[in-house]
């Protein structure tokens, strides 16, 4: 289970905000690339980074940054979200080197869009998947729309995309665990590899979803971290360590 750290953007500042809204904004950093470096010394591969104004404005706004992070580790993974919403931005990302592309809001209001961008860019194209009270939310968690979790992400999942992002909004920035249930639920409905998202506080959170996700036939490939990175109740490098341990483990109970 890939364990990968989160750098929010939001008018150059690394920012977490608790469930998506703006009023409870935790700025933790004026220098992205500082951050980056940090994540990558700890033992990241991949990073998750969010351009929450390009979100908000629907267009991409922090893409100088991205670049930047790019350019110095261009071997470091990087799956970018946030306004990524025309096919333009997708090609203008992926020339830069930007490994995978969240679509999220575009992706629920235009699936023909993204039957025809996961086509034309096999293996680019991420689902990001938000979700309050089993409700898919667009336009940067702004709203909430009627169309049902799962049935959007097993319709979702027949487009091509490599991977879904499962965020469950209430429990996003909180620190109070991962809404565990709902990301083994949406596992094993659909058929591409999840990635967990929101409330992941520390070592007890990775342990439950790796010790979780051993016994199910659809793959968790991974968990994004933010807020616990942070505040300190959690490193990557610890988060790493974990998972490999319930790797072993699990290897030799196969045996």
């Amino acid at each position: 289970m890939l364990i990968i750290p989160a750098i929010d953007l939001r008018q150059g500042k690394v920012v977490n905000l608790k469930q998506g809204k703006v009023n409870e904004e935790t700025a933790y950093s004026d220098n992205p690339i500082k951050i980056a470096d940090r994540w990558i010394e700890e033992g990241a591969t991949r990073l998750h980074i969010v351009d929450l104004d390009g979100a908000f404005k629907g267009s991409p706004i922090n893409g100088k940054i991205v670049k930047k992070i790019k350019n110095k580790y261009p071997t470091i993974e990087i799956q970018l979200g946030g306004g990524i919403r025309t096919k333009q931005d997708i090609v203008g990302y992926l020339t830069a080197g930007v490994d995978f592309l969240i679509l999220g809001t575009k992706a629920v209001t235009a699936p023909d869009f993204l039957n025809e961008i996961c086509s034309e860019f096999p293996g680019k194209i991420i689902l990001g998947l938000d979700a309050l009270d089993g409700k898919v939310a667009t336009h940067g968690w702004e709203e909430i729309t009627q169309i049902d979790t799962y049935e959007f992400a097993s319709e979702a999942a027949k487009s091509g995309v490599v991977a879904i992002i499962f965020t469950d909004i209430a429990s996003d920035g909180m620190m109070q665990g991962l809404n565990l249930k709902a990301t083994i639920d949406l596992a094993e409905k659909v058929s591409v590899p999840i990635i967990a998202s929101g409330g992941v506080r520390d070592l007890d959170d990775i342990e439950a979803l790796g010790m979780a996700s051993q016994g199910l036939d659809s793959a968790i490939s991974g968990v994004i971290l933010g807020r616990s990175l942070y505040e300190k109740t959690l490193t990557v490098s610890q988060a790493i360590k974990k998972t490999a341990e319930i790797s072993k483990t699990a290897l030799k109970e196969r045996r």
